[in-house]
Parts: C-alpha cells; sequence; structure tokens
C-alpha cells in the first residue's frame, strides 16, 4: 500500500476542487511530445552510433566516421521528422473524414444515430428511464451527439495534436541527442588525431545518452528511472553491437577497394 503525506493530500484536494476542475475543464486537454522526444532521441542515437560502430569495425579514419555520421544525422533525422509530421497528419485527415460522415449520418439517419448512442449507453449499464434520459440528454445538442459518436465508436479525440510540433520535436531530438556519439571524433580530427581511444569514450558517451532517455522517460511513466536506463540501453548496444559485427565482417571489402 502507497503511503502519502498530508502535504501530497493538501495537493490532491487542491487539485480536485470544483474551481480547479473547471479550469482544466475549460483549458482542454494537453499535448504531450514525450513519444516524440523518446522517438527522436532514441532512433539518432542508436542509429548515428551504428554508423560510428560500423566504420569503425571497417577500420575507416576519423574523417570518414564524421562524414558518414553527418549526412545520417541531417538525413535520417529530417526524413524521421517528416515521417512523424505525414504520419500525423494522416490521422488527423481521417479523424476529420470521419467527423464529416458522423455528421451526415446524424443529418441523414438522426434515428440510426441515436440508436448507436443508446447502445453506448446500455454497454454501460444504463437502462430503463436512465438510459432514456442520457440518451435524450446527450442528442438533445449536435456538438455532444456527434462527440460521442467520435469518441466512443471510432475511438478518436476532438482534440489533435500538432503534427508540426511533433514533426519538429522528433527532428530536434534526433539532431541533440544523435551528435553525442560523433563528439569524441569532433574532438580527433580538430587535434589531428590526439584522442586515445575515441570509439571507447564515443562508446561511454552514447551508453550515457541511452540511460539519460531512458531515465527522462520514467519522470512521466510508472516505472523505475533505472529500468527504464537500462531497457534504453541494452536496446541501443544491441544495435550498435549489430553494426559493429557487419563492419568487421564487412571489412575485407573495404580493403579491397
Amino acid at each position: 500500500m502507497h503511503r502519502h503525506s498530508e502535504e501530497d493530500l493538501d495537493k490532491l484536494r487542491v487539485s480536485h476542487s470544483p474551481e480547479a476542475i473547471r479550469q482544466r475543464l475549460e483549458d482542454g486537454p494537453s499535448h504531450s511530445h514525450l513519444g516524440d522526444f523518446v522517438l527522436g532521441a532514441i532512433d539518432g542515437s542508436i542509429t548515428t552510433f551504428a554508423v560510428v560502430a560500423g566504420a569503425v569495425g571497417a577500420d575507416l579514419g576519423a574523417g570518414i566516421v564524421v562524414i558518414l555520421g553527418l549526412a545520417n544525422l541531417l538525413a535520417d533525422g529530417f526524413s524521421m521528422g517528416v515521417g512523424v509530421f505525414l504520419s500525423q497528419r494522416a490521422e488527423h485527415q481521417q479523424a476529420d473524414a470521419l467527423r464529416v460522415a458522423a455528421s451526415l449520418h446524424i443529418d441523414i439517419y438522426p434515428d440510426g444515430a441515436r440508436e448507436a448512442v443508446r447502445q453506448i449507453f446500455l454497454a454501460r449499464g444504463f437502462d430503463g428511464e436512465a438510459l432514456d434520459y442520457a440518451v435524450a440528454t446527450v442528442t438533445s445538442t449536435r456538438e455532444t451527439w456527434l462527440h460521442e459518436i467520435m469518441h466512443e465508436v471510432h475511438d478518436i479525440s476532438d482534440e489533435h495534436k500538432s503534427a508540426g510540433k511533433a514533426g519538429l520535436v522528433t527532428f530536434l531530438a534526433f539532431l541533440l541527442v544523435g551528435t553525442i556519439p560523433l563528439l569524441v571524433y569532433f574532438v580527433a580530427l580538430a587535434t589531428d588525431g590526439d584522442v586515445p581511444s575515441p570509439f571507447l569514450w564515443a562508446s561511454i558517451l552514447t551508453g550515457g545518452a541511452f540511460f539519460l532517455v531512458g531515465a527522462v522517460k520514467s519522470t512521466f511513466v510508472a516505472t523505475k528511472w533505472w529500468y527504464e536506463g537500462l531497457e534504453t540501453l541494452a536496446v541501443g548496444g544491441v544495435a550498435a553491437s549489430l553494426a559493429y559485427g557487419v563492419g568487421v565482417l564487412l571489412r575485407g571489402l573495404v580493403d579491397s577497394v
């Protein structure tokens, strides 16, 4: 059983006061871009480090590592950001089309649309006069009627998360975290290779980035920070190991060119 302090209970009471609840309903739902950030950050660090690991496994120089890494960082990051944007926009367009169709159904066949609402409240346990009252109340206002059908029949919210923001957050997170595996190689180029074991340091920095992204994610979900950190680190480590192994196996091709 979870124990809560008196301070926690006071905050809970304040947040559930009639005024606080009314304000939250007026403000509407907030849209988190945590998933977009985590997606971009993890993919950016994994794919960029995979390029670094593959290049090192093939025994390529620091300059080639930086060129390949930057090319991947910009091209793949842009591709991922655009992909998230187009995906979100397609979902919004589908929702808008369903809303138009549901609105048309209300106009053309209101009895059928009203029956849909009746079935929704039947499934919730309403019956008798309570059922009739609930159906009459919901269908008395067109927007409420349409909201109920969209939410319960099509499982679609009236509020859309910004597709542009989702794509931008993904792209920026990809660039921000994806740059970490290349930092040591930037230094190596700037100092004419005067960096001992650059791949080891790149691995340590990238592993820390993997763990940190997972730990940050844990602050928004109901899991332990160290578990999320280790899980993300494990996923990144497997991807990097595969890329390094491919680089080692194909090293002969580089030598023969």
